[in-house]
């Protein structure tokens, strides 16, 4: 849309309220409102005013001052809302220079876009995330100087089978049983269904959705492809309208990676594929249907995968979802079909036009433009430096022995770990001037005094069974 449909968009609409959003540096949406009497048309070039040093790893107060410019590609009317109201995302501009704001992460992908474009390798770099979600009837959680807990609520979780409050009527998925149950066992069908309808109402294409392995409302909304940027905004949309359509059901959704012990944890696999002229590039005659340039990209995901997880897997539970010999794929590795690797070269089918990789340990705690833009560069390295991502594993890599496995290099083991490896291995993400010293210098720092130093500060609950009698 150019700024001048929007206008009549919000005439035939009858639009009251513009919603403006945009993404703090963590990740989250934030957003304020206006009135469509302040729908001028400029306010698409010279954007509106708020304060940056209120916005979580932006600007120091003695310079706060920064400027929102809506994106009319991203006009969308807010299903949620009673007054109508039209969403717009925004992008982050200094109000003395006038230049786009290296901390906004939308900025940082479509700097990520606009380096594969000159670089001369492809035009486009499609993404398609999986993610899942846990939707549960109730949360409690708290942490203070004398206890800390959790509490999760779900009529769908296996430990209420025993419950007596009201009529109990069973059918709850088992621990690592949820996966494609028909009701009455997935009760949240039709939530799901109208979480979808929202999406596509959006402008989101939906793939498919389905109940996932965990017990207690676990779930999967696959998205259709679309290019980085896009695909980066949608996701935004799609955990706005997840969460909003759990709340008019009186229940909660959350992306932890991990919030049950003993259960699936919630992964986003990343389909992803470098196009060129309206052609796919990953498709070719080498290892399971794909092209050097496939190969040299999966190499360049394999030898970043490290410092890439500060980016992917970005949060200390990502690690309790990333543990050797569990469930996700911490094995860094590919493959055709097995679902053990970290990489995924998905056979489902012949056209050259489906060749894609999947990229599996990333998680739905990330920040999409940063995550995505991420993969790229490392994949892009890869390329340009033609690097060999070694022989496949056509074998289950949980069943390795021990001497095989010490082989195979795996995801770091905390968010601490994956901090560390960035550090040491972010020159693939400045070319082109995509990443910054100082974006990467601020998550670094964010990350470990904001949480990663917190979380090493209190005990853990369960540390009193193990050393409370030491």
């Amino acid at each position: 849309m150019t700024p001048k449909e929007i206008i009549d968009l919000i005439k035939a609409k009858n639009i009251e309220i513009l919603d403006l959003k945009f993404q703090d540096f963590p990740g989250t949406w934030q957003h304020f409102s206006i009135p469509v009497s302040q729908a001028v048309p400029e306010i698409f070039d010279e954007g509106l005013g708020f304060d940056g040093s209120s916005i979580r790893g932006w600007q120091a107060i003695h310079a706060s001052d920064m400027m929102v410019v809506p994106d009319p590609v991203t006009a969308v009317i807010d299903p949620f809302t009673e007054c109508p109201t039209l969403s717009l995302i925004c992008n982050i501009v200094d109000p003395v220079t006038r230049e786009q704001y290296s901390r906004d992460p939308r900025y940082v992908a479509v700097k990520a876009e606009n380096y594969l474009k000159s670089s001369g390798i492809g035009d486009v770099a499609y993404f398609g995330p999986e993610a899942e979600f846990f939707i549960f009837d109730g949360i409690r959680f708290d942490q203070n100087a004398h206890e800390a807990y959790y509490h999760v609520e779900s009529a769908e979780g296996v430990w209420d089978s025993g419950s007596d409050n009201g009529p109990n009527l069973g059918y709850k998925p088992r621990h690592k049983e949820g996966y494609f149950p028909v009701p009455p066992t997935d009760s949240q069908q039709d939530i799901r269904t109208e979480m979808i309808l929202e999406m596509e109402k959006a402008g989101i294409v939906v793939e498919k959705h389905h109940h996932e392995v965990a017990t207690a409302g676990q779930a999967e909304i696959d998205l259709l492809y679309d290019s980085l940027t896009r695909m980066a905004d949608k996701m935004m949309m799609y955990k706005y309208i997840v969460k909003n359509v759990a709340l008019r059901h009186g229940k909660t959704v959350t992306f932890m990676p991990k919030p049950l012990f003993g259960d699936n944890g919630s992964g986003m696999h990343t389909h992803q594929s470098i196009w060129k002229g309206g052609q796919p590039l990953f498709a070719g005659d080498k290892y399971a249907g794909v092209s050097d340039l496939c190969l040299w990209y999966i190499g360049g995901i394999l030898k970043h995968a490290p410092a890439l997880c500060a980016f992917v897997a970005p949060t200390t539970n990502s690690y309790k979802r990333l543990v050797p010999g569990f469930e996700a794929p911490v094995n860094l590795a590919y493959s055709s079909r097995n679902r053990s690797a970290s990489i995924r070269i998905p056979v489902y089918s012949p056209s050259p036009k489906a060749k894609r990789i999947e990229v599996r340990f990333p998680d739905p705690s990330c920040n999409p433009y940063l995550a995505f833009a991420a993969m790229l560069m490392a994949g892009l390295d890869g390329i340009m430096n033609k690097l060999n991502p070694g022989d496949p594993f056509d074998k289950n890599l949980y069943d390795l022995p021990p001497e095989e496995l010490a082989k195979v290099p795996s995801c770091p083991a905390s968010l601490e770990a994956a901090l560390d490896a960035l550090e040491k291995d972010h020159e693939f993400l400045f070319k082109g001037n995509v990443f910054t010293r100082d974006v990467v210098e601020t998550w670094l720092e964010y990350k470990r005094t904001k949480e990663c130093d917190p979380i090493r500060l209190r005990p853990h609950p369960y540390e009193f069974a193990l050393y409370y009698d030491a």
